[in-house]
């Protein structure tokens, strides 16, 4: 029925290995009582793991009715240990929350058997061992002989071919060892039974047959048995637990320590609600550090501008090494002059903002940027009506600038990031004119009295300035040319009541939010970046020329003009 050929089993522990098998061959008979005597570490046990399935071997081969498996998967090995092979341990292992009678139908819900067959199945059993009285006790009720004899019907109810015991007797008194041998020769009459021992007399006295290990190498055999013509019929029956078998058995864990399944569930709600806090704390500081970054990049932005010093260059910026020690020691001691360029000169250059970097720039990958933005500063010649008369605002005095707009940029403009609105709206179209006021409010007389206001009240009201209008024309209406010299002319009316201005509005009034380290707008009118192209667009080149060559009559004049 079991043949082992050549069978090699070792563990190899970091560079040391244990040869536990050295080529076991052996045959055994359908219902024999077979016992393996040897001394610890003999590979007893181990021979007993091969045969049950809980260990695989090297080499060799172990045949099942002349069936070999070599090929068997995981699935044949679990169908073989349900359904073939029947453990009797030393130490029971039976489950303590379970009764007698559970522990006994455990092996046959593991192995499919319909629930309806289970009890009777468990009860004959348990009748054949002497324990039908004790079916509804705890394992912790019996006796040490009582428990053995629960795992041998527990290890007799699927009605296996193969026992197999690993010291049964070992935890056990002598009468009690008795008893339970007594029982397991009465199971050997038709059944292959493997006993592994350390106690020569119980083998002499009821196995039919004993083996002696040593070293791994059978010894001696006082009943060998040559290979016998295998059996044609033989099927490995293959059988497993229901999914509802299965809940229903971790139900039963689960509520038979209920106390500790709460403790774990609370720990684990408290592990996955700390997780959380972390992650949304993580995700707030997250959040929270991108909007100081981006307040931070508001106040100090990378900015370009026509000239520059560069900080890493020139004497000043560099620290002297020893070569340069020695240098200067070498100069001090010469009587000589030596000309060097000063550091100013050296440090600031001017940069070349031609169409083609502004393109460059333009044509930048998005991802590596937030926002990009031009800011193009050109004198208006701005006009309005004041008190029924129609005059030269002085442009000077409103420290007008152009605010920096986010292109095609998605989300909330630069104003709106980082400015307030006090009253009116933020700016909406390129006629659009915004006021910046200061920290507390505050504006310079000269930009109030340049707006057509008195400065000389204590408070103005926001409203006086929403909707102020104002008209801006071209160097070439608003310069005429007498005698080979370019003044204002001298009928603003016509010109601001005429179609070639353009006509700006102030909208709004904002103030830098309070959390912006550095305002980027001064205090002032400010207007688009795109009404600034339009005027640079539309400026007449002899209008500028002249102006240039005029420039010391206006200043003289007090007339001044820029380009």
């Amino acid at each position: 029925m079991l043949q082992l050929k050549n069978i090699f089993k070792k563990y190899t522990t970091g560079e040391f290995t244990q040869i536990a098998l050295d080529g076991v061959s052996l045959n055994f008979r359908k219902n024999e009582f077979a016992a393996i005597l040897g001394p610890s570490g003999s590979g007893k046990t181990t021979l007993l793991n091969i045969i049950g399935g809980l260990d695989q071997y090297d080499e060799g081969d172990l045949l099942i009715n002349g069936q070999s498996t070599k090929k068997y998967k995981d699935g044949d090995w679990d169908a073989y240990r349900n359904n073939s092979v029947g453990f009797i341990f030393q130490s029971y292992n039976l489950i303590g929350h379970l009764t007698v009678l559970d522990n006994v139908k455990m092996g046959m819900t593991l192995s499919g058997v319909p629930k309806a067959e289970q009890n009777q199945r468990a009860l004959d059993v348990l009748e054949r061992v002497g324990l039908k009285e004790h079916t509804h006790k705890k394992p912790n009720q019996l006796s040490g002989g009582q428990m053995q004899r629960v795992a041998i019907a527990r290890s007799l109810v699927n009605d296996p071919d193969i026992i197999l015991a690993d010291e049964p007797t070992g935890a056990l008194d002598t009468q009690t060892s008795q008893q339970i041998m007594d029982l397991i020769a009465e199971i050997a009459k038709d059944k292959l039974v493997i006993m592994v021992t350390h106690n020569p007399d119980l083998a002499e006295e009821f196995a039919d047959r004993i083996i002696e290990f040593r070293d791994g190498e059978v010894m001696s055999d006082s009943n060998p048995m040559t290979a016998s013509e295998p059996s044609k019929n033989y099927q490995l029956k293959k059988t497993s637990m229901s999914f509802w078998n299965a809940l229903t058995l971790s139900g039963k864990n689960i509520w038979t320590k209920k106390w500790r399944t709460a403790l774990i569930a609370f720990a684990s709600s408290i592990g996955i609600i700390g997780i959380a806090l972390v992650l949304s704390l993580s995700n707030g500081f997250s959040k929270q550090i991108d909007s100081i970054e981006n307040d931070t990049l508001s106040g100090f932005p990378i900015t370009i501008t026509e000239t520059a010093n560069d900080m890493t260059f020139g004497p000043s910026n560099r620290l002297a090494t020893e070569e340069d020690d020695k240098a200067n020691e070498k100069q001090r001691k010469t009587e000589a002059v030596f000309p060097e360029q000063p550091a100013e000169e050296e440090t600031v250059h001017e940069n070349s903002l031609s169409e083609e970097y502004i393109a460059y720039l333009t044509d930048m990958d998005s991802s590596l940027i937030s926002g990009m933005s031009f800011t193009r500063n050109v004198n208006m010649n701005l006009i309005h009506q004041n008190d029924g008369e129609v005059a030269a605002v002085q442009t000077d005095s409103l420290n007008l600038t152009s605010y920096p707009t986010n292109g095609e940029a998605k989300g909330s403009s630069f104003l709106e990031q980082n400015y307030d609105l006090l009253a009116g709206s933020y700016p909406t179209g390129k006629n659009d004119l915004i006021l910046v006021v200061g920290e507390n409010n505050q504006l310079a007389s000269g930009m109030v009295d340049a707006l057509g206001l008195d400065s000389s009240q204590k408070e103005i009201n926001f409203d006086q300035f929403i909707g102020k209008e104002m008209t801006s024309i071209f160097n070439d209406d608003f310069y005429t040319e007498t005698n080979g010299f370019f003044k204002i002319n001298p009928d603003l009316t016509s010109l601001y009541e005429g179609e070639s201005g353009t006509d700006l509005k102030i909208v709004g009034v904002i103030r830098g939010k309070e959390d912006l380290s550095i305002a980027g707008l001064s205090e002032g009118i400010k207007y688009s970046d795109t009404l600034a192209q339009e005027f640079i667009g539309n400026a007449q080149k002899s209008a500028i020329v002249l102006a240039q060559e005029a420039a010391d009559f206006n200043v003289m004049t007090g007339e001044v003009f820029s380009t």
